[in-house]
C-alpha cells in the first residue's frame, strides 16, 4: 500500500482556508444554534487556534485520511486520539470517520476489510498498524428499521443507519470524545462543547444519560474508565443514573465485559480504575462475589488492600513496559471468594487439593456468568491458587522442584501480595526471596534451617500458610 500525499499536497484552497471564513462559519453556527434544537453545528477552530498537530498522528492514520480525501470523501480524525493530545497523553488508537460507506472505504484501500454486524466498520491495515474507519452514523429513528434495532429495554442491537457529521457527533457517547479534526483544512470541529468539558475536567454524556446507558450499558464502564484515566469527574447528570442502572450490564455479552475489564485494569491506571468502579458502584456488578467480601467479610480491609496493591504493581509493570497477564489480575480479583469457599471446604474435613479445586471451580463458574474468562487464563489462575498451599512444603528437594515450575514466579508474587495485605503472617515470602537469590550451598543451608519438620510439613500441605 503506497503512502498518499504529504500534507503540502492537499489542495491549496483547503489548506489556506482563512481565519475570516472560519469566523464567519462560527457566527453562522451561533445564529443557527438559536433556531435549532436538533442539529448541532460546530464551533470551528482553525489550525492556529488549536493544539492538534499532524506530527502526533500516526503515519497510518494520515495515509487513511489522505486516501479518503483524495478519493473525494470527507475524512476526519475523531475521538480518543484528539482527547489524548489535548490532555497531554500520547495517543495510541486513531479512529477515522467519513461520509464514505464501508464498501466505498474498503475499495480505496487494498489491505482492508469490513467487520461487525452490530456496527459495520472498516479495518485498514498498514503493517502492524490498524486504523478503524466508520461511516457517519445517523440518529436512532423508529422509521428506519433497516439500520437500527433495539430490544425492549432500549439496548442497541444493530446500528448501521448512516447520516451526517452533525448526527454522528450526537451519536458519540461523551463530549470529550466528540471532537473532529478535518484533514482538508486542519481545523478542529467542536459540536457539543467538548473543549470546555476537557478544560473543566468533566465527563458529560451527550443526550439523555439514562437513555444512552440503556442503549449501551457499557457506557457506564467507559465513563468510569475515562474518569480514572484522565482524573476527571462525571457531570452530575451523567453520574446520577449510573448506580440505579448498573445491573443493566448483565445484558451485555460476557466476552465484551471481559474486554472492558482488561481496558480498566491493564492499561496503566488499574488503581484509579478500581477506585472509580467502587465509587460508582460498578465493581460489585462486575465481580459480585468479591464485592460481597469487600462489604460483608471481617477481612474486607485485607481484601481491599490486596486488590489495591495488585493494581499498584500492575501499573508499575506497565510503566516499566513489563508484561502483564489477565490471569494474574483475575486471580487476585477472585481470590477473596476462592479463599472463603476454600476455608469452608477445609472446615468440613475436605483435603486441601480437592477443597481448592472445588472452591476454584465454584468461583469461576459464577464469574463467567458476568465476564468470560478464556480457558488459557483460568487454567493459569487455578495453578496460581493451588500453588499457595504448596509453597510452604520446602523440605528436601521440593523447594528446587517448586521453583522450576512455570507458574512459580506468579505464585510467589501472589504470596507476597497476600503477606503485604496481612492475610497471612510474613516470613514465607522472605524465605523464598532469599532462596531464589542464593547459590547451591546457601540453598541447602536454607532448607536445612527449616529443621526436622517433615511430619509437620506434610500436615501443612493441606492448608495454605496460617492466617494472622
Amino acid at each position: 500500500m503506497r503512502h498518499f500525499g504529504k500534507p503540502e499536497e492537499v489542495s491549496h484552497m483547503s489548506r489556506k482556508l482563512s481565519a475570516p471564513l472560519l469566523n464567519m462559519a462560527n457566527a453562522v453556527t451561533r445564529i443557527f444554534r438559536k433556531n435549532s434544537n436538533d442539529i448541532p453545528v460546530p464551533h470551528i477552530h482553525s489550525r492556529e487556534h488549536h493544539q492538534i498537530s499532524r506530527k502526533h498522528i500516526s503515519r497510518a492514520a494520515l495515509d487513511v485520511l489522505y486516501g479518503l480525501h483524495k478519493a473525494g470523501y470527507d475524512a476526519y480524525l475523531v475521538g480518543g486520539a484528539l482527547r489524548d493530545m489535548l490532555t497531554g497523553s500520547e495517543p495510541k488508537d486513531f479512529d477515522v470517520v467519513t461520509n464514505a460507506t464501508p464498501e466505498q472505504a474498503r475499495d480505496i484501500f487494498r489491505r482492508s476489510r469490513i467487520i461487525g454486524r452490530r456496527f459495520r466498520l472498516v479495518h485498514v491495515m498498514f503493517g502492524r498498524d490498524m486504523i478503524e474507519v466508520s461511516t457517519f452514523r445517523a440518529h436512532n429513528r423508529e422509521d428506519d428499521q433497516a439500520g437500527h434495532s433495539l430490544n425492549d429495554e432500549g439496548l442497541i442491537l444493530r446500528d448501521n443507519a448512516y447520516g451526517t457529521i452533525e448526527e454522528d457527533a450526537l451519536r458519540r457517547d461523551f463530549t470529550i470524545n466528540a471532537l473532529y479534526y478535518n484533514i482538508a483544512n486542519f481545523a478542529l470541529y467542536d459540536f457539543v462543547g467538548s473543549l470546555k468539558d476537557i478544560e473543566r475536567k468533566q465527563i458529560r454524556m451527550i443526550g439523555d444519560p439514562e437513555q444512552r446507558y440503556r442503549e449501551d450499558p457499557v457506557r457506564m464502564l467507559r465513563a468510569a474508565r475515562f474518569a480514572a484515566k484522565l482524573g476527571f469527574d462525571m457531570a452530575a447528570e451523567t453520574e446520577k443514573p449510573v448506580r440505579p442502572l448498573a445491573t443493566l450490564l448483565y445484558q451485555v455479552p460476557s466476552a465484551r465485559l471481559f474486554d472492558e475489564v482488561l481496558k480498566l485494569f491493564l492499561t496503566g491506571h488499574a488503581r484509579a480504575s478500581f477506585a472509580s468502579l467502587q465509587r460508582y458502584s460498578l465493581f460489585d456488578v462486575l465481580f459480585p462475589e468479591t464485592g460481597k467480601r469487600l462489604h460483608d467479610s471481617d477481612q474486607r480491609d485485607i481484601w481491599q488492600k490486596l486488590i489495591e496493591q495488585a493494581a499498584i504493581n500492575t501499573d508499575a509493570r506497565i510503566a516499566q513496559q513489563k508484561p502483564v497477564t489477565p490471569a494474574f489480575l483475575y486471580a487476585v480479583l477472585l481470590w477473596p471468594s476462592v479463599h472463603t469457599r476454600l476455608e469452608k471446604n477445609l472446615a468440613k474435613g475436605v483435603p486441601y487439593a480437592p477443597a481448592m479445586a472445588k472452591a476454584a471451580g465454584q468461583v469461576l463458574n459464577e464469574q463467567i456468568k458476568v465476564t468470560s474468562i478464556p480457558k488459557r487464563f483460568s487454567t493459569t489462575m487455578r495453578e496460581i491458587w493451588d500453588f499457595q498451599g504448596r509453597l510452604d512444603n520446602r523440605h528436601g528437594r521440593r523447594a528446587e522442584a517448586l521453583m522450576e515450575h512455570p507458574r512459580f514466579r506468579a505464585a510467589y508474587d501472589f504470596l507476597l501480595l497476600r503477606e503485604h495485605a496481612g492475610e497471612i503472617a510474613p516470613g514465607l515470602g522472605d524465605w523464598w526471596t532469599h532462596y531464589q537469590q542464593a547459590d547451591s550451598v546457601e540453598k541447602e543451608q536454607l532448607v536445612r534451617s527449616l529443621g526436622q519438620q517433615s511430619g509437620g510439613a506434610k500436615r501443612r500441605r493441606r492448608r495454605p500458610p496460617r492466617q494472622t
